[in-house]
């Protein structure tokens, strides 16, 4: 096995450990781990391969998609752009992109859109798979459709589609691409190593994915389910260079696991990275707050969302329910704990079949909390 590399901060060596115990366990091919107090970054781990033939060390200029955890991040940066709007969340869709009022859905506000409430979880009738990998075609596709439900009644998880419309309404609103802003305003003059839209000349650093052996545990399939997770149209070949390459907000965000700690510590630094404040606090407030908690259309859980993040009702974040958290397709988690201006986040490139809750993941947050 590849060395285990990186630091722990005194008081923190139980969370190396149980890092060190999912390698010994053959949980992990490569992975890495961070967490961040009161600014100070306390854990910075990592360790394993990123590649699968297990040449290249997983080290600190390695990158990997986190997939749905990049909503929470994608979260963020319409919450910096929300405020030119005069009514910010509770604006109508169709009053900045007047094409979504197609379907019956005129009346649906941008926070219903971002809280999964929309009834847009993916397409119905068959389309080009091809057609996700152009960001604004797919948009439009989606301002097309009648909702699968009526909006606002009940919500359902929107594993892709969340994120193509997330950035057509920032790109609405500010008139720059979501990825554009979280490059210009979050990233790069804080030093943070995050993209959604990955240059070429950084591919090279993408850690290998080794996919899933098992189908993920939806419950009892519904028309939902399906709709947003089991037709030959649900989702584009992910991985390549053209997928890499486009913005994805819900889904192909690139990064480490420091540099999703960092960007989660915003949540638990009310708006604030670094002392600066990104997110006013009246935007930081309506971002955060609940806006839907109950039984998952598409998720086989009660599920919790604020405007684009999760809440932590399963407690699967830490103890804390006010805890802003978010986790993707295999095992990536990133959290931001506001009592304790605690952020973390977990990252590897060995899938698993969780849809949240990794066991991997659960124990480094488990043994971070055992030593506050």
């Amino acid at each position: 096995m590849s060395e285990i590399r990186g630091t722990v901060a005194p008081g923190f060596e139980p969370v190396r450990e149980v890092f060190e115990e999912n390698f010994a366990a053959g949980e992990e091919l490569g992975a890495g781990f961070a967490a961040i107090l009161d600014g100070e970054i306390v854990v910075d781990l990592m360790g394993g391969y990123a590649d699968r033939k297990k040449d290249a060390p997983w080290d600190e200029n390695t990158i990997v998609p986190v997939y749905s955890t990049t909503k929470g991040i994608a979260a963020l940066v319409i919450a910096s752009a929300i405020g030119a709007l005069e009514d910010g969340y509770e604006t109508r869709v169709s009053a900045i992109w007047p094409e979504f009022s197609a379907g019956g859905k005129g009346d649906v506000t941008i926070a219903e859109m971002l809280s999964h409430q929309a009834g847009l979880c993916g397409f119905k009738d068959p389309i080009d798979p091809a057609l996700w990998l152009d960001p604004p075609a797919l948009a439009a596709a989606l301002a097309e459709l009648e909702p699968l439900w009526e909006p606002g009644t009940a919500h359902g998880y929107h594993p892709l589609s969340w994120g193509y419309l997330a950035g057509e309404t920032v790109q609405r609103i500010s008139g720059r691409s979501l990825g554009t802003i979280l490059r210009e305003d979050f990233c790069a003059p804080n030093g943070i190593d995050f993209q959604i839209g990955l240059p070429t000349e950084d591919h090279e650093r993408v850690a290998e994915i080794m996919r899933p052996r098992e189908m993920p545990q939806l419950g009892d399939i519904n028309e939902f389910k399906k709709v947003a997770f089991l037709t030959k149209w649900a989702s584009p070949d992910r991985g390549g260079a053209i997928w890499r390459e486009i913005e994805i907000p819900s889904a192909n965000g690139h990064g480490s696991a420091k540099s999703v700690a960092q960007l989660y510590g915003i949540y638990a630094n009310q708006g604030k990275l670094g002392g600066k404040t990104l997110i006013p606090e009246e935007s930081f407030s309506a971002l955060t707050r609940r806006r839907v908690m109950g039984e998952d259309l598409v998720l086989p859980f009660v599920t919790e969302f604020a405007a684009g993040v999760m809440r932590n009702n399963l407690g699967i974040y830490g103890p804390n329910p006010e805890t802003l958290a978010h986790s993707g397709w295999g095992g990536s988690l990133a959290l931001g704990d506001p009592d304790r201006h605690l952020s973390a986040a977990y990252v590897m490139n060995r899938q698993s079949s969780f849809l949240q809750g990794d066991p991997r993941a659960r124990r480094l947050v488990d043994a971070l909390y055992g030593c506050l």
